[in-house]
């Protein structure tokens, strides 16, 4: 090293631990310099702009929220042409599960239900769910009159918001059915649609999903019990949709009675074989398909990246772990013991389905796979259980979408990770995460999910079997039941309300 000794420079020999110091000194000196930039960047927004618990809400330019909404819009649209995708898939299953004799009868009702419900969705079911009102029902909009361009705080079209909830009243119309196969007149039919499509689910819906429905606003100031601190959460509809279709399935199949011939497991018999297992079983995968529609498109928001993606990884695994829990019951104790059911492994993963629509949002993908095997084991039971009262349900519509939609509901109480709290349309906020019993978060979303379950089961129930019931007092051809000679007449209920075999035979 050089040491100034006048104008002239002199060499200085340093020994290897100085030139240690030194180096070490110079190193030091660079890293607190460094750590003073981080902690410049970290600090000086909060010291310039506030602290964040002051700092502004995030603003958006007019272009980036039309870009958003537009992106909203897209997701959304597509969504629900994936939900109304699952209707081939209900056709399928219900049509494979049932006899050949039924068939026709089976298609003709899905399609004309879908047409129904389309027209009395635009008139009044849609005002009666998703308007402003009172707390029980809505009571603007009819036939979308005076409504505005843009649902609610989504920033997504109206109409838009309209062909998406159409395609879940289309399903619930069509769950509905799937227990009154095979015995059901088709006027009955027609005249049992308009009641559950244009009344019974958008008003009950409206309690759990309407702008100010009271099961939604519960437990908050001035509603209903207000001490309880949670309202019903239902993410995409185990409870509106599939717990309300499987009850009004319930009701339907106990007004009507079993099908004629039919002998059950205690009497000596069993459910009649499915026609066509292989037609049910792509029904089924159908379905599983549309519902990567019906639980991620339930987001309404392209932004919330995170919750879409794990809600379709939820959905996913709710239907594996269902379908393994109920194969393994029917494996181990099931009228074939010892050997693989395909029917009852169908059911299984549709149960996990059913199972996660409600709580997809808020559990954990460890969280999915347990409820959805606790569902298949739900669907096995509930399927004995109807078998062992005598109510003959031809497709197992009431264990999976029934029972399992009340499992799933619950499940929410349970399996509530305590990470996550709602979606929006820029993206999640989760300041105010929901958090189930097993996580720490008590009792409280549990009371409440119960509470909503156990209403919307109830109401539906006795309204859908009044509604049944009166139905088939009417006289012929408008009663529920078919005609005797409809089931045991040449070519079955096919040929009777319909005129033409599903499978005529070949020349």
């Amino acid at each position: 090293m050089m040491e100034g000794t006048g104008t002239l420079p002199v060499m200085v020999k340093l020994s290897k631990k100085d030139k240690w110091r030194i180096a070490g000194g110079m190193f030091a000196g660079k890293m607190i310099g460094l750590f003073l930039v981080l902690v410049a960047i970290g600090f000086l927004p909060a010291i310039i702009m506030g602290t964040p618990a002051h700092a502004q809400a995030p603003t958006w330019t007019p272009h980036e929220t039309t870009f958003m909404n537009t992106a909203n819009t897209i997701w959304t649209l597509v969504a629900a042409f994936l939900v109304f995708g699952m209707q081939p898939g209900f056709v399928f299953l219900e049509a494979g599960f049932a006899r050949k004799r039924e068939t026709v009868n089976v298609l003709m009702e899905c399609i004309f239900d879908t047409c129904i419900c389309g027209i009395l969705f635009w008139a009044i079911g849609y005002s009666f769910m998703f308007s402003e009102g009172n707390g029980f029902i809505g009571t603007h909009w009819f036939f979308l009159q005076g409504a505005p361009d843009t649902y609610e705080a989504t920033g997504i079209p109206l109409l838009a918001h309209w062909i998406f909830q159409f395609a879940f009243a289309d399903t619930t119309s069509t769950v509905t059915s799937g227990a009154m196969i095979g015995r059901t007149s088709f006027r009955g039919d027609i005249l049992y649609s308009i009641g559950v499509t244009g009344f019974i689910y958008p008003i009950v819906g409206h309690w759990c999903w309407g702008p100010d429905g009271w099961l939604a606003l519960m437990g908050t100031k001035d509603h209903f019990l207000p001490n309880l601190g949670n309202g019903f959460r239902d993410f995409a509809g185990s409870t509106v949709v599939h717990t309300i279709g499987g009850v009004i399935s319930l009701a339907g199949a106990i007004v009507l009675g079993p099908r004629l011939g039919r002998v059950f497991k205690r009497d000596g018999g069993g459910m009649p074989a499915p026609h066509n297992l292989t037609v049910a079983a792509v029904g089924g995968f159908i379905l599983w398909f549309g519902w990567y529609g019906f639980n991620p498109g339930s987001t309404l928001s392209a932004m919330d990246m995170q919750g879409i993606g794990r809600v379709a990884a939820n959905t996913t695994l709710a239907a594996c772990g269902g379908g393994i829990g109920a194969m393994y019951l029917a494996l181990w104790f099931g009228d074939t013991k010892g050997k693989f059911d395909l029917g009852y492994t169908t059911n299984g993963f549709l149960a996990g389905l059913v199972a996660v629509t409600c709580p997809c949002y808020w559990v954990s993908p460890f969280g999915a796979i347990i409820l959805g095997l606790v569902a298949g084991i739900v669907v096995w039971l509930a399927i004995n259980l109807l078998e062992y009262l005598r109510i003959d349900d031809p497709i197992g519509a009431v264990a999976v979408h029934g029972f399992c939609g009340i499992w799933g509901t619950i499940s929410l109480g349970l399996f509530a990770s305590g990470q996550y709290g709602a979606t929006g349309p820029t993206g999640a906020d989760n300041s105010a995460p929901v958090a189930g019993l097993f996580y720490g978060g008590g009792i409280g979303v549990l009371k409440a999910q119960v509470i909503g379950s156990a209403v919307v089961t109830i109401a539906t129930f006795i309204v859908a079997f009044i509604l049944m019931w009166v139905v088939n007092k009417l006289p012929y051809p408008w009663k529920l039941r078919v005609e005797p000679e409809g089931e045991t007449g040449p070519g079955g209920l096919d040929m009777f309300e319909h005129g033409v075999e599903a499978y005529p035979s070949q020349a």
